[in-house]
């Protein structure tokens, strides 16, 4: 009899062992999903960065957007909280103006306007022709991932680049086009973009038609400034392309710095998920480290090597990240890397969307259904379900159920 007991004990006590092994590692069974995700993986990590159960978490997965929390996080490391996009403007002998830009992804129509009276301020009012420099960068290829489509989020980037590069129009039944927003006055361009169109009220990015992406940057650029800085007095008799600024003869006029802040920005980019402002951040911390002009490879080094020195070799090494939105299918992430991610994120918890009950970034492509942030408790969680069918909200409500101490 006492044998028997001891046999029954010991039997128990294996038992145990082997089911908490399973609830801590997980990727055994991943049976807390197990009927909502045939291809994918979970995590859940308590707010000292311990897993508490996961699903193939070592399984590369496509990221899509939950990739711009890497980005954001290296850049507010790489270029500070603080930091603010710049943008030169020069004149020479000639009274020609060269417009350089480094980036900036916030030069919106109230912006420009700001600039205009700094400018009119300093001095200016007339230019004979204006001149767009585009050395910053050096892009021997538009946004990794980018689909050739008439939507704002696959406009092209550029170091000069205005109202995200998409052009608000609106086009009347008797085909009158005009601005589609009140700061924006009405372009050349918006009537060469819309001309083709039926009468309604569009936002498409510049390239709709097919373009020479920087061209075109410089065009939408070139106009919009020009318009603005005819509202404040200042005379541009002629709009001239790309030219660099000729540094033996010209003289800087106006630094403008950007009004908002990279940790102001930051959090526009996540709650909308802005392709053209991650890949912006992205570009910039490479020309930050390694210098101008921004190439995709200095990027994609300068971000690695940061998020290296965050979260070590082997966690960075599960982040590939060949551009800075999420827009490519080559970019892979591992459910193991975003815990850790997300721990060295809290400082930055804020700057996400609050959604579903949580802080939390989306991530989505065809067949691609993310999510990343922290439940209600402030535990870290992740879901990338690379699979036809978008069951993350189901999957997210369990986890809230099972995880988060206030639901119980």
């Amino acid at each position: 009899m006492r044998r028997s007991c001891r046999i029954l004990f010991w039997s128990l006590l294996l038992m145990f062992v082997l089911f908490s092994v399973e609830r801590r590692v997980g990727h055994a069974t991943c049976r807390s999903i197990a009927d909502l995700a045939a291809q994918g993986a979970y995590g859940v990590a308590d707010v000292g960065g311990r897993t508490i159960d996961s699903c193939n978490v070592d399984q590369p997965l496509v990221p899509a957007s939950v990739l711009k929390i890497a980005t954001t996080m290296a850049a507010l490391r790489i270029l500070g909280p603080e930091y603010r996009f710049t943008t030169e403007f020069y004149t020479d002998s000639q009274s020609n103006l060269y417009i350089k830009g480094f980036g900036d992804p916030t030069l919106m129509s109230e912006e420009v306007e700001r600039i205009a009276k700094q400018l009119r301020s300093k001095g200016l009012i007339r230019v004979q022709t204006l001149f767009i420099d585009t050395s910053a960068f050096a892009l021997t290829m538009q946004v990794p991932g980018q689909e050739d489509s008439d939507n704002p989020y696959d406009a092209p980037v550029g170091p000069l680049s205005v109202n995200f590069n998409s052009v608000p129009l609106q086009k009347d039944t008797m085909g009158r086009i005009v601005s589609g927003e009140p700061l924006t006055p009405t372009l050349p361009i918006m009537r060469e973009l819309g001309q083709d169109r039926p009468a309604g009220q569009y936002r498409v990015n510049i390239c709709a038609q097919g373009c020479a992406p920087e061209n075109r940057m410089a065009q939408y650029a070139g106009q919009l400034f020009s318009a603005l800085l005819h509202q404040d007095g200042i005379t541009v008799v002629a709009i001239g392309g790309i030219r660099s600024v000729p540094v033996a003869e010209a003289q800087l006029l106006y630094t403008h710095r950007s009004t908002q802040t990279l940790q102001e920005i930051s959090r526009s980019l996540l709650h909308y998920s802005s392709n053209f402002m991650a890949n912006l951040v992205f570009l910039t911390c490479g020309a930050k480290q390694y210098g101008y002009p921004a190439t995709w490879k200095k990027a994609q080094q300068a971000v690695h090597l940061e998020l290296a020195r965050q979260l070590g070799n082997a966690t960075a090494a599960e982040i590939v990240q060949v551009e800075g939105a999420g827009l490519s299918r080559q970019n892979r992430v591992t459910a193991r890397a975003i815990l850790q991610l997300l721990t060295r994120f809290r400082p930055y918890t804020d700057l996400l969307k609050k959604e579903r009950g949580a802080a939390l970034k989306t991530g989505t492509l065809t067949g691609v259904y993310n999510y990343a942030g922290y439940l209600p408790d402030g535990k870290a969680f992740v879901i990338i379900l690379n699979q036809q069918v978008n069951t993350r909200a189901a999957v997210l409500e369990r986890l809230k159920r099972l995880y988060s101490v206030t639901n119980p």
